[in-house]
């Protein structure tokens, strides 16, 4: 575990996340103590959040970058997101008193990560009222933009076929990213756990895709045409 000090490297960071919202690098550190963050080290590999645990804190990614997953039994993975610098995770959960985790959230890469506690956010707080408030506001934002995430999941998800389970997600990135030409942040095997598919299968309608003049690909990057694809 790390001290505020550690944080305060990261503040560029923390001032770009919509939590911090409105409010600048002396503002942020003064909230800092208010809400108990501290940091924590996350090799690549390592269970930040288990399913089953319950949690009074949030995360939110310094650096590095983590999945937020589910698991069953025989280790089959459904990647829910993808989490970079200043995007959160647990959020929900924090907020909810005594809910139990259905998701697992793991380092992708070595990471470094703030743990926040929600707990003391809904209390109140004497030293820094209006940015206490403020926080507040922003959580209520943070979790609006997480249900719409979920949201988009189960759109593409819901398709019938792996074919269009794929274009439905190509297409919001496009249209999310402002280009036919993106890059996503999954390799093969984590776009087709994102998309709750067999990643032999997703692969093949990749290349049948491609062979149709439709999109594309090298690696992570994709490239989209408009043209029927029906």
């Amino acid at each position: 575990m790390n001290t505020i000090q550690e944080i305060d490297k990261h503040l560029p960071i923390l001032s770009n996340c919509a939590f911090f919202g409105g409010m600048n690098h002396k503002e942020i550190q003064a909230v800092l103590g208010c809400i108990g963050a501290y940091s924590v080290q996350a090799p690549k590999g390592k269970y930040i959040f288990r399913a089953g645990d319950s949690t009074e804190v949030m995360g939110l990614v310094l650096s590095g970058s983590v999945f937020i997953i589910q698991e069953d039994v025989w280790g089959h993975r459904n990647i829910m997101a993808k989490c970079h610098p200043g995007e959160f995770f647990g959020e929900i959960y924090a907020a909810t008193p005594g809910a139990v985790l259905n998701i697992s959230v793991v380092a992708e890469t070595d990471s470094l990560i703030m743990m926040m506690n929600v707990k003391r956010l809904m209390a109140s707080c004497s030293s820094a009222c209006e940015h206490h408030q403020r926080l507040i506001r922003n959580l209520v934002s943070v979790l609006a933009n997480k249900v719409m995430a979920f949201n988009e999941k189960i759109t593409h998800i819901s398709k019938r076929s792996t074919r269009e389970k794929i274009l439905s997600y190509l297409s919001r990135e496009a249209q999310r990213q402002g280009s036919l030409s993106f890059d996503i942040p999954f390799n093969r095997q984590e776009l087709a756990d994102y998309l709750c598919v067999e990643r032999a299968a997703m692969t093949v309608e990749i290349s049948k895709l491609q062979r149709e003049g439709i999109l594309k690909t090298n690696r992570k990057h994709f490239e989209l045409a408009i043209k029927d694809i029906t």
